[in-house]
């Protein structure tokens, strides 16, 4: 990722806060309370077509990542959420409402020399993927688990003859590396470019499962996919709400994370490979 010490005079205006934000949910929300958020300086938004894909323009002027790099996509439903995105503020640069723009800033100022360390930390998570992972109790949420996790991992053997470990309770289970490998190759399949990439990276640290992030890839109909594998992904954590309710900070840490993940989501479905 290149350093803005590099770019010269290229950053844009918000660099510093996008740079301290980055794509972590957490410190979105935290940013989201200071008090010298940056104000709004632009009137239009607009997107310019180009060889490279869809620039974001505000005002005419091209808007820029955190490493002083042009911000575009080279898909134009995406773009034009970024375009969204950007119009839809109003009298400052809130962080927490730019989910696209952050993942897109991150694609733009990664290094594709990285490609085989973000496909290797995909293959890490699977490892101790959520879904290996079954309680022992109580019954009900045993019950439930198997009910929505195991059809991920059939599909995953069935379409794609990988086949992962079960454990029950908190022991550690090792799974095998060709199968591990496996996982990686799909993932390298499915992440056709780094926006597609870094989607199916935050989409699979969100979920904590590397099956629930590549079935957002698979074909078929994604009206409801996102906030299924959501669902799938918080079985445990809707368990605990139901039983001991949420404090407001959680909730607002698990409304932040969502967007995160919507958008990656979003990504994902536009962009089949």
């Amino acid at each position: 990722m290149k350093k803005k010490s590099e770019m010269g005079g290229n950053t844009s205006p918000f660099d510093a806060l996008f740079s301290e934000t980055g794509l972590d949910p957490s410190e979105a929300v935290r940013k989201t309370a200071r008090p010298d958020l940056p104000k709004r300086f632009w009137k239009i938004v607009s997107l310019d077509q180009r060889d490279e894909g869809y620039f974001l323009l505000l005002d005419g002027r091209s808007a820029r990542t955190p490493a002083g790099n042009p911000l575009y996509s080279v898909s134009e439903s995406i773009a034009k959420t970024l375009q969204a995105e950007w119009a839809d503020l109003e009298d400052i640069i809130d962080p927490e409402r730019l989910p696209m723009t952050r993942l897109v800033n991150v694609a733009r100022d990664t290094d594709p020399a990285t490609r085989d360390d973000i496909l290797n930390s995909v293959r890490a998570y699977a490892e101790t993927d959520l879904l290996c992972y079954r309680a022992d109790g109580p019954q009900r949420l045993a019950y439930r688990q198997n009910i929505v996790w195991t059809p991920y991992l059939d599909r995953l053997k069935t379409h794609h003859n990988i086949k992962l470990r079960l454990s029950s309770g908190i022991m550690p289970v090792a799974q095998d590396a060709d199968q591990l490998d496996a996982i990686r190759t799909l993932a390298a399949s499915r992440s056709c470019n780094m926006e597609v990439l870094i989607a199916l990276h935050l989409a699979t640290s969100l979920l904590g499962s590397a099956v629930l992030a590549l079935a957002l890839t698979e074909p078929g109909e994604d009206q409801l996919r996102a906030k299924i594998v959501w669902q799938a992904a918080n079985v445990d954590e809707d368990w605990n709400r139901a039983q001991w309710g949420e404090d407001e900070e959680s909730a607002l840490r698990r409304e932040a994370r969502w967007r995160d993940f919507a958008a990656a989501a979003f990504v994902l479905s536009v962009s089949r490979c």
